[in-house]
Formats: structure tokens, C-alpha cells, sequence
């Protein structure tokens, strides 16, 4: 899957012209922590409410409070914002975003069609995306279990709870304890959980964890 099909679509920015302040009240009221930065359509930059907050006199500071506020207004977007600025375009994978925000440590990258601004995605994008993949909002009786890493395994274990008369609301793979293993997790409909764990028990090399929601 693409990002194209996960971004949120309406992009709150900010000109790089604006002052900081307004651009920090723009957060809060959005209730979020950052703002792709944008100059005739195009994205020049990325500003964050850590980084608004650095820009801050300290509360040390021996200037009066109309000191301070003057100094403050005079700090633009432009002044404190990152300018080489990690994005994805919206063709890329669902995955390459999220590789690029756990190694770059970042909740959120603006997506790109061209050089044109089209989007963002976020970490709650991430977080509901892997809500369906695991069947979170639906109900049925969810189960994971080791498999060996060999072709085919997958095949058997669906085949067998489709001839049961089990429909399958989610099923994803993980990485297992070693490299000759794989971890299956699924949610299923139309088998009671008893039967269900008696239908695949003898088809894994572990049941992991068996529950309903």
C-alpha cells in the first residue's frame, strides 16, 4: 500500500514569513506539533513546537516582559525552521514512511507529488493502519502462533480454517525468535475459540496466545 492512500489529504501550514508565536498558537489550536512550511505552493521547510520552545528567551532572562515580547515578534518561521526536511512521495510504501520516522525519530513526514505539497502522514495514520492490519475493530477470536519459515505454511493454515467454515478479518507476519521462524497473527470469525485452537495446534510449532475480543 501506498501513502497516497493512508495521508491525511488537508494539510495545516504555515507561510515562512509568519511570526512564531502565531505559528505556536496555530498548534495548539490544531492540537498538533508541527508545520510543514510552504512558499507558493512548495515545501521550503518544517518548524516544531520543541523548536519554537528553544527560540524562547529563558525564564532566567533579565529582560522586562515587554523586552521579551518585542524580541519574540521579531523571530519569523523561517528564522528556526529545518530546512532539509525528511519527506515521502505519495507513491512510496506505507513502510518506507514508517522506517523513515522511527530512524529519524519523527511523528510525522509532508508527502511530495513532485515537488508539490499533497499531503502528510502521521504516527495516528500509522496507529490505525496497524489497527486494521490486526483486525483491532473487529470482532472474532484473534490468536498468534510460530511457524517454521518454509514455503506454503501460511497456504495450510488458511486452508485449513477456510475448511472449517472460519473467515479470516485480518492476518499479518512477523519476524520470529529466530531466522528459521515466522510469527503469524489473525483474527477469525465463525469458529469458536475452542475449535479454533483445536483446528490449529497441530499445524504450528507454538500457540502463542488464543483470545477473544
Amino acid at each position: 500500500m501506498n501513502v497516497g492512500r493512508r495521508m491525511s489529504r488537508q494539510v495545516i501550514t504555515v507561510l515562512p514569513e509568519e511570526q512564531i508565536t502565531n505559528a505556536h498558537k496555530l498548534m495548539a489550536q490544531e492540537k498538533i506539533q508541527q508545520l510543514p512550511v510552504v512558499k507558493n505552493g512548495k515545501l521550503v521547510g518544517l518548524i516544531s513546537e520543541r523548536d519554537i520552545i528553544k527560540s524562547y528567551p529563558s525564564s532566567a532572562t533579565t529582560l522586562s516582559v515587554w523586552e521579551i515580547t518585542a524580541l519574540i515578534e521579531k523571530i519569523k518561521v523561517k528564522d528556526i525552521m529545518i530546512k532539509e526536511v525528511v519527506t515521502v512521495h505519495e507513491q512510496d510504501s506505507i513502510e518506507k514512511a514508517a522506517r523513515l520516522m522511527y530512524d529519524h525519530k519523527i511523528g510525522s513526514l509532508p508527502v511530495l507529488k513532485g515537488e508539490d505539497l499533497v499531503g502528510i502522514i502521521t504516527e495516528t495514520d500509522l496507529f490505525n493502519l496497524m489497527l486494521e492490519m490486526l483486525g483491532g475493530r473487529r470482532p472474532g477470536v484473534h490468536f498468534s502462533v510460530t511457524m517454521p519459515y518454509q514455503p506454503g505454511q501460511i497456504a495450510k493454515l488458511t486452508q485449513a480454517i477456510y475448511e472449517k467454515g472460519g473467515d479470516i478479518a485480518a492476518l499479518s507476519t512477523f519476524e520470529g525468535d529466530t531466522a528459521s521462524t515466522f510469527i503469524i497473527s489473525a483474527k477469525i470469525a465463525g469458529i469458536e475459540q475452542a475449535d479454533l485452537e483445536k483446528l490449529i495446534k497441530p499445524l504450528v510449532i507454538d500457540l502463542l496466545e488464543i483470545g477473544t475480543d
